[in-house]
């Protein structure tokens, strides 16, 4: 059976020379996904339940939270957790790039005994390398320096060396340096082999090819790995409060003490205060991404602020072709 004159034309005529009516007819149309739309709508139901429950409760007491979320001594601890949290990510972070080159070096004292450091440290729970170095007087009383298994020259009282921030630093940094140096040691492992080869052939020193060859491009697998550790560093800083420092969980956990009506919007002063920490945090992880993605591809990520103004441009070419529709 022979189809219509009119239907043949149709198909055969390009799309420039159909009118918008054929145009519009032969759209295609998205495929419709209802249980998207379903799941969309029980999440938007929850969240304003979760929204309305936060804001009607009484038991939160909001009005409190709003009078202790500036208190002088609540940025007082916030600061001494900036600190301590500060101190340690550099700590730590050097030490993990010395332990890193340790396991990786080519001596096997150097491998044995980082290795040996790093499970051990891996393995105590941070809040018993903190208590132990809180108590590490009633081992060592003094320090001294001077000549191994001979005399020394200088001597320092350990109890006066000691103070709840250099026990906090030190416990913290001592801990994190073991979780950085397999982070780096996997940013290194991550470079490709031709980079150390290439170096290698150009006679390069062994120290310059690691800090100007390789280091810089495992860079890019380094930093969002070691940025989740530096939030869990942030998150970890309110253990220091074992060791009689008083920073921001332990400023909050004090004056829970003495005000006990106002523990649960402490509480929420504290949480708010580590969500934007971990958020600053986030931030400049992004840009630290973006700014070593430089070279690796062919266009760098946009930002959150572009993302917004492309969203916005998008949406409102929408909006002109369903009205002109």
């Amino acid at each position: 059976m022979s189809e219509p004159p009119g239907a043949v034309a149709l198909a055969q005529a390009p799309a420039a020379d159909l009118p918008s009516e054929k145009l519009t007819a032969r759209r295609v149309q998205p495929l419709r996904r209802p249980g998207r739309w379903i799941a969309t709508a029980v999440v938007l139901v929850l969240v304003a339940q979760f929204a309305h429950g936060l804001v009607s409760n009484p038991f939160y007491q909001w009005d409190r939270f709003g009078y202790w979320f500036l208190r002088p001594v609540i940025l007082d601890g916030l600061l001494i957790t900036l600190e301590v949290a500060a101190y340690s990510a550099v700590l730590g972070l050097l030490g993990g790039i010395l332990l890193a080159v340790a396991l990786l070096s080519r001596s096997p004292v150097l491998r044995a005994v980082s290795w040996t450091y790093v499970w051990a440290l891996r393995s105590i729970p941070l809040i018993v390398v903190l208590l132990f170095l809180y108590n590490f007087s009633a081992l060592y009383r003094t320090l001294s320096l001077g000549v191994p298994f001979g005399p020394a020259f200088l001597t320092f009282d350990e109890s006066r060396l000691a103070t709840d921030m250099v026990i906090a630093v030190v416990g913290l940094s001592l801990n994190e340096a073991a979780y950085a140096a397999e982070v780096v040691r996997g940013g290194i492992l991550s470079v490709d082999q031709g980079q150390h080869e290439a170096a290698a052939a150009l006679g390069l020193p062994r120290g310059y090819q690691f800090w100007k060859i390789v280091f810089p491009q495992a860079l890019r697998s380094i930093t969002p790995n070691y940025v989740n550790q530096l939030i869990g560093l942030v998150k970890a800083t309110s253990l220091v409060f074992y060791v009689s420092l008083l920073d921001l969980f332990g400023t909050a956990q004090t004056m829970g003490a003495t005000y006990p009506g106002d523990i649960v919007p402490l509480l929420l002063v504290v949480t708010v205060w580590y969500l934007i920490l971990t958020s600053l945090v986030s931030v400049v992880q992004f840009y630290v991404e973006r700014y070593y993605a430089r070279g690796a591809t062919r266009s760098l990520p946009p930002t959150p602020l572009q993302k917004l103004r492309t969203g916005l441009t998008d949406l409102r070419a929408r909006i002109r072709r369903e009205a002109a529709v």
